[in-house]
């Protein structure tokens, strides 16, 4: 038997992989804006684990350069 470079996993599964709980994947398999891909066979939802990483990569948070941020509002307030 081999494994699977791309597997599809269960919620069990998928959330000791990513850190989520079960609950929480569930609600976002119906997150009305950006919802969690999935498939469902019978009542056992799986979701591939190569599109969670694609999904989870486009909610990655990004941090403000405060340097740029503040020389910004510098700039602006002596062009006022």
């Amino acid at each position: 038997m081999s494994t699977s470079v791309d597997p599809f996993l269960s919620l069990k599964a998928l959330s000791s992989y990513s850190g989520l709980s079960v609950r929480r994947l569930r609600d976002l398999l119906d997150d009305f804006a950006y919802p969690l891909p999935a498939y469902q066979v019978g009542g056992k939802i799986l979701v591939r684990r190569s599109e969670f990483d694609t999904w989870i990569a486009a909610h990655r948070r990004h941090r403000a350069d405060i340097d740029a941020v503040v020389s910004d509002v510098v700039q602006s307030l002596t062009r006022s």
